[in-house]
């Protein structure tokens, strides 16, 4: 049954251009909704674990710079320049997960590592604004010039083109969290976080349960960077890497539910819903506003609605459904 509901809201996406007169303003937020839909999953996979990384950005901007990179300066199609730059992010995870995970740097120790990761990408983005662009960003080359298809580039005119590929990535992602959830690694990992002795004593191999879910969130998540940097053609240290991408990503899935298949996706359409919102009603008259709310919704999520949006409906249903009364057998 969870897998009826991500086909079945898959499928609506899929006709949703050919039942409905959608506007490009309306499908580029889809297809935003999709991709970090996507990206918000790639997080949930390790962090419903209690292992709570704030570095994701840091994967997400190896993911978009990587690729925009290779294609601008060595001219490397984005086919063959993704897997580097995802290979360039596991890597990364590696070297920040496997020393925290082998002398168990857990909690929020985990947490401040992985923050000062995020914080040393963008910092490094930043220093090399000769290639970077630096603060300003880059934009990749293009290659529309001759057509509004470029497979070779992976650039596409058409939005209809990016919604089937944001919304297979997404279905991607959301078939990866299903699998970790029925797989002997949940198991291991759920065993670890309550007591890595215990784990250890009946033969989980803790250190790599957790580099293993790790290494496989920063892989989807690079590829959310990359699939972001594609879509939007443009790419900037606030966009794609950073502190603020980091809690953008960990706000997401809390507000949505971390614990939930779709929880993810949840909150990709609140938080995208409500950053249209608070720039159509109030615009950039006052800066930052957004980070502002962000942080007030995260605390008032954390105290008052831990489960998430569709966690929480999730249990009010469930709870509805064992009140109601049952009939008597004849």
């Amino acid at each position: 049954m969870d897998l009826l509901a991500p086909l079945a809201i898959a499928a609506l996406v899929a006709l949703l251009p050919i039942l409905t007169p959608i506007g490009d303003y309306h499908l580029h937020l889809v297809i935003l909704m999709l991709i970090w839909g996507f990206v918000y999953t790639a997080w949930s996979v390790m962090g419903r674990f209690g292992l709570v990384s704030l570095g994701h950005g840091a994967f997400m901007g190896i993911g978009a710079y990587g690729v925009t990179l290779l294609w601008n300066q060595l001219g490397l199609s984005p086919w063959i320049g993704a897997p580097i730059a995802i290979t360039a992010a596991a890597l990364f995870a590696l070297v920040i997960g496997w020393p925290c995970f082998r002398f168990r740097i857990t909690g929020h120790y985990f947490a401040l590592v992985t923050l000062a990761a995020t914080e040393i990408v963008r910092l490094v983005i930043v220093a090399l604004r000769d290639l970077t662009g630096g603060s300003l960003g880059m934009t990749p080359k293009t290659a529309l010039a001759e057509g509004p298809v470029a497979i070779a580039a992976l650039q596409f005119a058409a939005k209809e083109v990016w919604l089937y590929i944001a919304l297979l990535a997404w279905l991607a992602g959301v078939l990866v969290w299903r699998a970790v959830d029925r797989s002997m690694l949940r198991y291991a990992l759920e065993a670890a976080g309550q007591d890595e002795d215990a784990a250890a004593s009946i033969g989980v191999d803790v250190t790599r349960a957790k580099l293993t879910v790790t290494l496989l969130s920063a892989v989807l998540t690079a590829t959310g960077g990359i699939l972001y940097a594609q879509y939007q053609l443009y790419v900037a240290p606030e966009t794609v890497s950073g502190i603020a991408i980091s809690l953008q990503i960990v706000f997401a899935v809390i507000a949505g539910g971390m614990f939930v298949q779709l929880g993810p996706t949840v909150g990709a359409v609140f938080t995208l819903a409500l950053t249209e919102s608070l720039r159509v009603a109030i615009g950039h008259t006052i800066p930052s506003l957004d980070g502002l709310v962000y942080g007030l919704l995260l605390v008032l999520f954390i105290v008052y609605m831990p489960k998430g949006i569709l966690g929480q409906a999730l249990a009010l249903a469930g709870r509805r459904r064992a009140a109601r009364p049952r009939p008597l057998p004849a």
